[in-house]
């Protein structure tokens, strides 16, 4: 019997923040698993515990890695079902204040033994590979697929000198992804271009939004009014997640939707100055507290408005859509996955948000089929993920000498992308930060060697 293909799926960030590279590798690694025919283990970063207060809700902090894993099973079996049989395996990280994101400390390849090196899944593979250094990823594995999850530019284009960062930032995300990725998916074209890559967007929707959708066709089926409130947008209410765009477009648009009433759910460092602006509109604008999207409270709004365009591909539009409710949202590539459902209703200026926004509030949402159903379930973006993938190269594909940077060969391009490969390990020796003694025992990787320090290094991370 042929050994099982192994899968390592790394990412970002981990429960309990909940946040998009948290949420939908842990769902990936759960249905790629499910079937029993490939090995999968999800590769999460483990923090010290001043980080993990820093950036876990709620006061929740772990003592050891064992126990952040219960945890996200738990989370996760609650949600999905089933019982899952993927394995969890830690890398040292740290969270950077600087950058809000959690950034991987030492060799994170290291997590994976080299006898089960087959695929590695970089969830962000700009983020996991800015500061990597250790074994190339496409020496130790025999095929690295890259998934693009978040529109950097965007984000850095909003910052001081935007555009000169963002011109930077794309050179240097082309440049990483070309020397550690055989493959990449972008989940949308609001991505940037980026080498050997496909547009497909291989997420899908917790479960439970689904149930709720059922429910809400079944009301309607039986004669019930499914849907007894109006319109609500929620998201992290910092000012770069659509609360800009969208406040915007209530101020200026105020005469022409005066019946109107809106409800935005979210936490985050911009709540008090959005409060603000919303008090500050004629029409009636409620802020509260962020809550799951699942709760019951949202069960019943039939509008879910949402002007981002900082997303690539936006979960809670994706949510509300498996709900059974209309959703008003830009006509952006970043929302294009969702205009093949009836429910979607996109907007190209003022006008268009204004009428599109009018007639969902006059319209009943058109019952989802069961086809329709499946294209947003993880089933379905977990077939979406095995065809764009092309797993089958694992076999074709052999692994290089392990200790070599450069290559000896007389192709061009091979000897071009070794080059590229040894300038970033050797420029990342100056950039990053190992992991303490401690961290490196939490995980199981082994304690780096001292090295010289550099106090005045302050660019390094």
């Amino acid at each position: 019997m042929d050994k099982k293909k192994h899968i390592a799926i790394f990412t970002t960030a981990s429960l309990p923040w909940l946040t998009g590279t948290a949420v939908n590798p842990l769902f990936r690694a759960a249905y790629l698993a499910k079937d029993g025919v490939r090995k999968v283990t999800l590769v999460i970063p483990w923090l010290k515990l001043s980080d993990q207060e820093h950036v876990y809700p709620n006061k929740l902090t772990f003592d050891s890695p064992s126990e952040q894993g219960k945890y996200v099973r738990q989370w996760l079996e609650e949600r999905t079902g089933f019982k899952s049989s993927f394995d969890i395996r830690f890398y040292p990280g740290r969270f950077s204040l600087h950058k809000r994101s959690i950034l991987a400390l030492g060799d994170i390849t290291e997590a994976i033994p080299d006898d089960e090196a087959d695929v590695a899944v970089l969830e962000e593979p700009e983020h996991l590979t800015w500061y990597h250094h250790g074994k190339r990823w496409k020496i130790k594995f025999r095929l690295v697929i890259g998934v693009v999850h978040t529109n950097y530019l965007e984000y850095v284009r909003r910052e001081k000198n935007g555009q000169l960062q963002a011109f930077l930032l794309k050179y240097v995300n082309s440049w990483v992804v070309n020397i550690y990725c055989h493959r990449v998916i972008r989940l949308s074209a609001a991505t940037q271009e980026l080498p050997r890559s496909v547009i497909c967007n291989i997420h899908g929707v917790n479960p439970r939004f689904l149930n709720i959708g059922m429910k809400k066709r079944e009301q309607e089926q039986n004669g019930n009014q499914p849907f007894t409130k109006g319109a609500y947008y929620i998201g992290k209410m910092v000012w770069s997640k659509g609360y800009k765009e969208l406040l915007k477009l209530l101020k200026d648009n105020q005469k022409e939707l005066t019946k109107l009433e809106v409800d935005l759910y979210g936490s985050g460092e911009d709540s008090d100055q959005v409060e603000e602006a919303a008090e500050k509109l004629d029409i009636t604008v409620r802020v509260h507290p962020g809550r799951d999207h699942a709760d019951p409270l949202f069960h019943d709004y039939k509008v879910f408005l949402n002007p981002s365009t900082t997303d690539v591909v936006c979960t809670t539009t994706a949510e509300a859509l498996a709900m059974g409710k209309i959703v008003i949202c830009a006509n952006h590539p970043s929302n294009d996955f969702f205009k093949q459902f009836p429910n979607c209703r996109t907007y190209d200026d003022d006008e268009g948000f204004v009428n599109e926004t009018c007639r969902a509030l006059q319209d009943q949402p058109a019952p989802l089929t069961d086809d329709q159903m499946h294209e947003l379930s993880w089933e379905a973006a977990t077939e979406r993920f095995l065809k764009s993938a092309h797993l089958d190269e694992v076999k074709k594909l052999t692994k290089k000498p392990s200790k070599l940077y450069m290559s000896t060969s007389f192709d061009l391009s091979r000897n071009l992308d070794d080059a590229s490969a040894f300038i970033h390990h050797w420029g990342t020796g100056f950039l990053t930060k190992q992991p303490d003694e401690e961290q490196c025992k939490d995980v199981g990787f082994p304690v780096p060697l001292k090295r010289q320090s550099y106090p005045s290094r302050k660019w390094a991370f």
